[in-house]
Formats: structure tokens, C-alpha cells, sequence
């Protein structure tokens, strides 16, 4: 059994920062990802760092804004975020991958499939 909760989500004003936590139990995992979706949109993949060796990769959207990271002994994953902007408001996921890596780079794991367990989501809103 396998348990993600994300937590840290809020409401911010644009250019304000937010860091958003994903605590993972029941079982070991190569891989965790965040996505989010917006209203009416689908979901999307922000961005993803591999277990063993911390190697990240992110949407382009994010890029240079986000920092995902992770803390091997809580079993956590972090996902800090900067200079936000409304266009960031969305229900934000974390996901985790059980299968193996059949490769060591974060390039290959950006899509829902990559990953086997959700959390249930946090909340981000940015207001302008």
C-alpha cells in the first residue's frame, strides 16, 4: 500500500513563493513527479527528480522558477516555488514511480503513465 499527501498549497499574490511538501509511505520507489491541473485543463507534469541519484527535469513553464528536491530519510519530496504567477493556480500532484528506472535520467519520466500512485492534491492560487 502506498500513501502520498501533498500539503503547503495556499492562496499567494503573484511574485510571492510557496513550498509544497509530498510525504510518501508503504513502499520504496525509483521516482516522484509533480503535475497539476487547472480548471478546465488537463493534467500536466511540472516536474520530477529520480531517487537515487536527485537527477530533475521540468516543464518548461517552470523552468528556472521551481525547485524539486528530496529528502531520502522522510521519504519526502519538495517542490519550491518562486516568482509565481496566476497562470500557475492549478491543483498540484504529487506521483510516485515502483517500477525501476530503465534509464538514469529524468528526461524519460514526464508522463502520467511513467507513474503508478497519486496523492490527492494541494491547492495553489495566485492572485495578480
Amino acid at each position: 500500500q502506498v500513501q502520498l499527501v501533498e500539503s503547503g498549497g495556499g492562496l499567494v499574490q503573484a511574485g510571492d513563493s510557496l513550498r509544497l511538501s509530498c510525504a510518501a509511505s508503504g513502499r520504496t520507489f525509483s521516482a516522484m513527479g509533480w503535475f497539476r491541473q487547472a480548471p478546465g485543463k488537463e493534467r500536466e507534469f511540472v516536474a520530477i527528480i529520480t531517487w537515487s541519484r536527485g537527477r530533475t527535469s521540468y516543464a518548461d513553464s517552470v523552468k528556472g522558477r521551481f525547485t524539486i528536491s528530496r529528502d531520502n530519510t522522510k521519504n519526502t519530496v519538495y517542490l519550491q516555488m518562486n516568482s509565481l504567477k496566476p497562470e500557475d493556480t492549478a491543483v498540484y500532484y504529487c506521483a510516485t514511480r515502483a517500477r525501476t528506472l530503465a534509464y538514469e535520467s529524468a528526461n524519460y519520466y514526464s508522463r502520467e503513465e511513467d507513474y503508478d500512485y497519486w496523492g490527492q492534491g494541494t491547492q495553489v492560487t495566485v492572485s495578480s
